[in-house]
Protein backbone atom coordinates (compact mmCIF):
# COMPACT_ATOMS: atom_id res chain seq x y z
CA UNK A 1 0.00 0.00 0.00
CA UNK A 2 1.39 3.66 -0.94
CA UNK A 3 1.41 6.23 1.96
CA UNK A 4 -1.11 8.80 1.54
CA UNK A 5 0.41 12.23 0.29
CA UNK A 6 -0.17 15.12 2.50
CA UNK A 7 -2.57 17.74 1.09
CA UNK A 8 -2.68 21.46 2.04
CA UNK A 9 -5.83 23.26 0.58
CA UNK A 10 -6.26 26.92 0.60
CA UNK A 11 -9.59 28.06 -0.37
CA UNK A 12 -10.83 31.61 -1.25
CA UNK A 13 -14.26 32.62 -0.90
CA UNK A 14 -15.11 35.24 -3.37
CA UNK A 15 -19.24 36.56 -2.86
CA UNK A 16 -19.95 39.77 -4.96
CA UNK A 17 -22.57 40.58 -2.79
CA UNK A 18 -21.17 40.43 0.64
CA UNK A 19 -17.16 42.27 -0.57
CA UNK A 20 -14.55 42.36 1.65
CA UNK A 21 -13.26 38.61 1.65
CA UNK A 22 -9.98 40.18 0.80
CA UNK A 23 -9.07 42.71 3.56
CA UNK A 24 -10.10 39.85 5.93
CA UNK A 25 -7.93 37.43 4.82
CA UNK A 26 -4.88 40.40 4.61
CA UNK A 27 -5.79 41.99 8.03
CA UNK A 28 -6.65 45.38 8.79
CA UNK A 29 -9.34 47.75 6.64
CA UNK A 30 -10.28 48.16 3.55
CA UNK A 31 -8.36 50.95 1.96
CA UNK A 32 -7.78 50.68 -1.75
CA UNK A 33 -10.53 50.88 -4.22
CA UNK A 34 -10.23 47.05 -5.66
CA UNK A 35 -12.99 44.93 -6.10
CA UNK A 36 -12.87 41.16 -4.85
CA UNK A 37 -12.49 39.71 -8.69
CA UNK A 38 -9.85 42.13 -9.44
CA UNK A 39 -8.13 41.50 -6.60
CA UNK A 40 -8.49 37.54 -7.16
CA UNK A 41 -7.00 38.07 -10.52
CA UNK A 42 -3.84 39.79 -9.37
CA UNK A 43 -3.49 37.36 -6.86
CA UNK A 44 -3.52 35.17 -9.95
CA UNK A 45 -2.25 36.07 -12.31
CA UNK A 46 0.15 34.61 -15.12
CA UNK A 47 3.51 35.50 -13.18
CA UNK A 48 2.24 34.63 -9.75
CA UNK A 49 1.20 31.52 -11.13
CA UNK A 50 5.13 30.89 -13.14
CA UNK A 51 6.34 31.30 -9.31
CA UNK A 52 4.50 28.74 -7.97
CA UNK A 53 5.35 25.92 -10.89
CA UNK A 54 8.99 27.14 -10.32
CA UNK A 55 8.56 27.06 -6.36
CA UNK A 56 7.10 23.00 -7.13
CA UNK A 57 9.47 22.14 -9.85
CA UNK A 58 12.77 23.62 -9.68
CA UNK A 59 12.92 24.42 -5.90
CA UNK A 60 15.24 27.36 -5.78
CA UNK A 61 17.43 28.09 -2.95
CA UNK A 62 16.72 31.75 -3.18
CA UNK A 63 14.49 34.22 -4.21
CA UNK A 64 17.33 36.07 -5.94
CA UNK A 65 17.78 32.33 -7.41
CA UNK A 66 13.94 32.01 -8.22
CA UNK A 67 14.36 35.81 -9.98
CA UNK A 68 17.36 34.49 -12.34
CA UNK A 69 15.38 31.62 -13.11
CA UNK A 70 12.64 33.27 -14.39
CA UNK A 71 14.58 35.72 -16.30
CA UNK A 72 12.75 39.05 -14.13
CA UNK A 73 14.43 41.31 -11.99
CA UNK A 74 14.65 40.79 -8.16
CA UNK A 75 12.07 43.76 -7.02
CA UNK A 76 9.53 42.25 -9.13
CA UNK A 77 9.85 39.01 -8.16
CA UNK A 78 10.21 39.82 -4.57
CA UNK A 79 7.08 42.30 -4.57
CA UNK A 80 4.92 38.83 -5.90
CA UNK A 81 6.14 36.36 -3.06
CA UNK A 82 5.45 38.85 -0.69
CA UNK A 83 1.48 38.71 -1.85
CA UNK A 84 1.81 35.22 -2.22
CA UNK A 85 2.96 35.04 1.29
CA UNK A 86 0.24 37.15 2.72
CA UNK A 87 -2.45 34.85 1.09
CA UNK A 88 -0.47 31.88 2.54
CA UNK A 89 0.32 30.22 -0.72
CA UNK A 90 4.54 30.36 0.43
CA UNK A 91 6.85 30.92 3.40
CA UNK A 92 10.12 31.57 3.92
CA UNK A 93 12.64 28.88 5.11
CA UNK A 94 15.86 30.53 6.72
CA UNK A 95 19.11 28.72 5.03
CA UNK A 96 22.34 29.68 6.03
CA UNK A 97 25.66 29.17 3.75
CA UNK A 98 28.83 30.28 5.04
CA UNK A 99 27.91 33.53 6.62
CA UNK A 100 24.93 34.51 4.51
CA UNK A 101 21.52 33.80 5.31
CA UNK A 102 19.19 33.44 2.28
CA UNK A 103 15.56 33.39 2.39
CA UNK A 104 13.96 30.43 0.80
CA UNK A 105 10.17 30.54 -0.64
CA UNK A 106 8.50 27.34 -0.16
CA UNK A 107 5.31 26.05 -1.45
CA UNK A 108 2.79 25.38 0.86
CA UNK A 109 -0.06 24.28 -0.80
CA UNK A 110 -0.43 21.76 -3.13
CA UNK A 111 -4.19 22.48 -4.12
CA UNK A 112 -6.56 26.05 -4.70
CA UNK A 113 -9.93 25.95 -4.71
CA UNK A 114 -11.64 28.98 -5.60
CA UNK A 115 -15.33 29.17 -5.31
CA UNK A 116 -17.40 32.39 -6.57
CA UNK A 117 -20.83 33.23 -5.40
CA UNK A 118 -23.18 35.08 -7.71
Amino acid sequence: MAPKKKTKTRYVDVNVNKGNFVSKLIGGKKTHDFSDVKLLRNLLSNEKARILYALKSKNPKSIYALAKLLGRDFKSVRDDIKVLERFGFIEFHSEKTGKREALKPVLVISKLQVIINI
